[in-house]
């Protein structure tokens, strides 16, 4: 079995996030990594030579660079499949997860949208399961989505529960 078959099993339907989880990356990367590199560049320039504080600049605008551009692909990682009895989560590009939730195992799932998620139009759901190791959420997902989902998930919950 190769990797890719390993953590994303090529049989099932993958559902992506939405395009609109991209932006919100990367403002998120750009205020993050911006801070750090204020942070980092600021005591350079009162403590240190301004050769050394530039040099410290420009390692820090292209790790910023890096890590804004590449957060199309992260977002492109992740996808969702629901199957007959679970649920599939895959996500990363160097540290690949794949996450199975059961729908049994499930005792909650939530919405959520905080302010910035509200203003780029996305939701997450969290899956909370039995075990608190396997808990699991799917970021970056359109609103009607996510509550749509939110309500098979229930539905398939109570179902295999009541299987039981």
């Amino acid at each position: 079995m190769s990797a890719t078959e390993l953590f994303a099993p090529p049989t099932e339907n993958w559902v992506p996030l939405s395009p609109r989880y991209i932006p919100l990356r990367r403002l998120d990367a750009l205020l993050g990594w911006g801070l750090m590199a204020v942070l980092a560049v600021v005591p350079s320039f009162i403590f240190l030579d301004r050769t050394i504080a530039l040099v410290v600049l420009a390692v820090f605008l292209v790790l910023t660079g890096w890590r804004v551009i590449r957060q199309g692909a992260i977002v492109r990682a992740w996808g969702y499949a629901e199957r007959e009895t679970d649920l599939y989560i895959k996500s990363g590009i160097f540290m690949r997860r794949l996450t199975v939730v059961p729908y049994g195992r499930m005792q909650a799932v939530e919405v959520t949208a905080g302010p910035l998620e509200r203003a780029f139009k996305v939701a997450s759901v969290k899956l909370v399961t039995a075990s608190a190791q396997s808990d699991a959420r799917i970021p970056g997902l359109e609103p009607q989505a996510a509550a749509e989902l939110r309500d098979r998930l229930t539905e398939r919950g109570e179902n295999q529960a009541a299987g039981l």
